[in-house]
This record gives C-alpha cells, structure tokens and sequence, in this order.
C-alpha cells in the first residue's frame, strides 16, 4: 500500500469514518475512498463501495471483466450509557457478549461507582462535559435510562445532532410526550425528535432490568443491520 494512502487511512480510522479501500487486482493500483465521496465513484463499482461501506464487509468484485478488492474500514459500535442504574449494569454484560464495546456516564457518584460496575469504561461525570472530549458519531448508539431530564436531555440533544445510529430513552409514553416538549422547547426539530425509540427496546413485555436490558440490545442490533442494508 502506498505510504501515503496508508497514513490517509490512519487519520479517517482515528477519527471513527468510514472509508475504503479499493485495489484493482490486474495492476495493484489503489485508492482510498471515503463515505463521503462514495457517491463520487460512478457505476457498479460505485455501489459495490457503498455497499461494502455500509456493511463493513471487504470483497472481491467484478464489472466488466474486471477485478477489485475492496477493502472496507467501518468504526466498531460504540454504545454510550447515559446512567449508572440496574438496566446498565445488565446491558454491560449483555453488549460484551455479543461484542460491542460499552460505556456508562452518571454525574451522580453514589450510582457510578467501580463496585457497582467492576471492570467497566464508567465516568463519573456530566454528560456534557464527558462528550465534549469524546463526541459522539453515526456509529454510536446512545442509551439514556436515569430517567432525570436534567441528566438525560443534553445526552440526547447531543446524539440527534451527531446522527447516532440509535438513540433510545427509558420512560412511559407519557414520559416520552413531556420529554418531547422539553425538546421542541430547546429547539430540537420534530423529525429529530421522532427518531428517539421511546418506550426504548424492543416490545417484548420486558419487566425487570435484566429483560429491558436484552429488548434493547436487540434494539440496538436492529438498528445496526438495518443500517447496514442487510
């Protein structure tokens, strides 16, 4: 790989964006395509790295006799807790196992403790002042459950402006109604809004924290491979 696209690489992969590289198998020349400029690409082959991008999947493809590889990089789901409760201490174990990384923001120092969440990338911290260091991005599902507006309402905010991939906030229907006028209120748009998957998780009867937590692991997942064009 050429030195240079090689460093391009490194900087979009740091800066969690989706790109890809695309090598033609007959003469080893290589480009580095980025999500944005995907469009760019004209033809089957256009498509085939929109797909690949939205997949994550590399492959080989033909048109016209001949042959690419393209090279997917797609950043891994980052899923964000808004909430040091008991749905979160079940959500840690579930998101491990099935692979995604997961972390838990609470300013609230008697929940967000290691005892409670051993091993666990936990801040203890304002939501606020935590994203604006580690912002969020179109491969991030955010997950609000203190059910505290003054804690749960910047995170959300925050995830409809940076297009997260799932946003969902744990609250009754008449909950949700009184958080959407709160964010109409702070200039959220109603189209934004209706993107938050409020009662959050799947509606499978979930009653305690550890059934909530599986309904929205599965929401999240979802949401992932729908994303994906799967």
């Amino acid at each position: 790989m050429d030195p240079n696209l090689l460093k391009q690489l490194n900087v979009e992969r740091a800066a969690r964006q989706a790109c890809a590289v695309v090598i033609d198998l007959a003469d080893g020349r290589d480009r580095l395509v980025k999500k944005a400029d995907s469009s760019a690409v004209q033809g089957p082959l256009g498509v085939a790295v929109q797909v690949a991008l939205r997949s994550g999947k590399s492959s080989i493809f033909e048109t016209e006799g001949r042959y690419f590889f393209i090279n997917a990089h797609v950043p891994a789901l980052r899923i964000v807790v808004i909430g040091a409760v008991h749905i979160s201490q079940a959500l840690v174990q579930i998101a491990r196992a099935v692979g995604y990384s997961i972390e838990i923001i609470d300013p609230r120092t008697a929940f967000a403790t290691a005892e409670r969440f051993p091993d666990v990338d936990l801040h203890a911290e304002w939501p606020e002042d935590y994203l604006k260091n580690h912002p969020l991005d179109a491969y991030t599902a955010m997950v609000a459950v203190t059910h505290d507006p003054k804690i749960d309402d910047t995170a959300l905010i925050e995830a409809l402006i940076a297009n997260c991939l799932y946003v969902g906030a744990l609250g009754s229907r008449k909950t949700h109604e009184k958080r959407v006028e709160r964010l109409i209120a702070a200039g959220v748009s109603a189209p934004a809004i209706e993107r938050i998957a409020s009662p959050i998780g799947l509606d499978i009867g979930a009653a305690s924290p550890g059934e909530i937590a599986v309904a929205i692991m599965a929401q999240i997942i979802e949401a992932l491979r729908r994303h994906d064009g799967a």
